[in-house]
């Protein structure tokens, strides 16, 4: 067989495509895709396109014979039964089980398998039933003949929203920048509970590749990303439910809000709905907000819990409203995304992507270099034979 072209991608669960957009700016190519979501496909399309490429279906169904040779493959693959919200039934659940699906494609590759693979998902993983779970997964790429990198970012480092994300780097051709586990050292790549995990598997077949930190710190703030809405704008709140939400914090949050309100400048702050039990004991929900210049983290809007909330303050008075679609797109690195659909599609298509902007600094300063490996004389051997 021929080698690969260098720089090309398989994207598998590619939700609304921001695994792509951000590998795109890195000088990548996709050749093929997959997602089972039509609602996700079909914001796909919109922003980049009918493409006969993508494949509309369940992962477990794929026929990888239907699947071009590529350098890489990604997967973001559901992270539902990782959470608390999925009750951490782990790879055994309904949803994130879609890994072994995953695992099978690369498997029924067989020679044409991708020189090299990109996971992603929830912190949670690292932890599910014990660090099973995210021992299993690096074992299974083992036994394809990949080793494994695990690397911790977080958006907040290129833009302003707190979500953190493990990815695992995981590559079937040699790596000479690499670090021995036991010198590893707590970065903000690799903090102190994934190198302690790494270091108490040594069955795992590790290649840590030394990485320069990433710049940890946006050059954003939330306000920065905001839709300027007129005050008369139906998104915004009536005054009833906006006072509703207010009264719905706890003093320390309230103490924010109200000094917000007391300044003679706009400043803002987001806001999630969650179930805490009370001073007297009962559960209720309440609203709690940060004030640090980033949006939380998104999420799917499968509740009210899920859906963020601006809170808009200053000169005596306040408003509130949801976060707006654009602004989500611009919180994953992806301001020129194309809007489509309800705006309860675009939620959850922005809540359940990876934030582009990653994905773009994992590209240049990881698998830009990887993918040159790919193409060297050893390797190129190891290929076509």
């Amino acid at each position: 067989m021929s080698a690969p072209a260098p720089r090309t991608f398989a994207e598998f669960f590619a939700g609304i495509g921001l695994v792509r957009l951000g590998l795109e700016r890195a000088g990548w190519e996709v050749r093929f895709a997959n997602d089972i979501d039509a609602a996700k496909h079909r914001q796909y399309e919109a922003h980049f396109g009918a493409d006969e490429a993508f494949a509309l279906g369940d992962v477990h169904q794929l026929d990888a014979a239907a699947i071009p040779d590529v350098t890489l493959a990604t997967a973001s693959f559901p992270c539902t039964d990782l959470s608390l919200a999925g009750g951490r039934k782990g790879l055994g659940g309904a949803q994130s089980s879609a890994f072994w699906g995953f695992f099978d494609v690369l498997k029924r590759l067989g020679g044409r398998r991708p020189p090299l693979v990109l996971l992603e998902n929830v912190p949670g993983l690292l932890n599910s039933h014990g660090g099973a779970d995210f021992a299993a997964v690096l074992t299974a790429l083992n036994e394809l003949g990949y080793r494994v990198d695990p690397v911790m970012l977080d958006a907040k480092w290129f833009t302003p929203q707190s979500r953190l994300r493990l990815f695992v780097i995981a590559k079937a051709v040699d790596d000479d920048e690499t670090l021995a586990p036991e010198l590893l050292t707590p970065s903000p790549l690799r903090p102190a509970s994934l190198i302690d995990f790494i270091q108490r598997h040594p069955e795992i077949i590790w290649s840590c590749a030394s990485l320069a930190d990433p710049p940890t710190a946006s050059p954003q703030k939330l306000a920065d990303v905001l839709e300027k809405l007129a005050d008369d704008d139906s998104t915004w709140w009536s005054g009833e439910r906006a006072e509703y939400l207010l009264n719905q914090m706890s003093p320390r949050h309230r103490a924010d809000a109200d000094a917000m309100i007391a300044r003679r400048r706009w400043t803002y702050g987001a806001v999630f709905r969650r179930v805490r039990r009370a001073a007297d004991g009962e559960k209720r929900s309440m609203a709690e907000m940060r004030t640090d210049g980033l949006a939380g983290c998104l999420r799917t809007p499968k509740g009210g819990s899920g859906r963020q909330i601006l809170f808009k303050a200053g000169y005596g008075r306040y408003a509130v409203r949801l976060l707006t679609p654009r602004e989500c797109a611009r919180l994953m690195g992806a301001g020129e995304f194309t809007i489509s659909g309800s705006n309860n599609d675009a939620l959850f298509g922005f809540g359940d992507a990876v934030c582009s902007s990653v994905l773009t600094w994992i590209g240049e300063n990881y698998l830009n270099r990887l993918a040159s490996e790919c193409l060297s004389p050893r390797q190129l051997e190891l290929f076509c034979r």
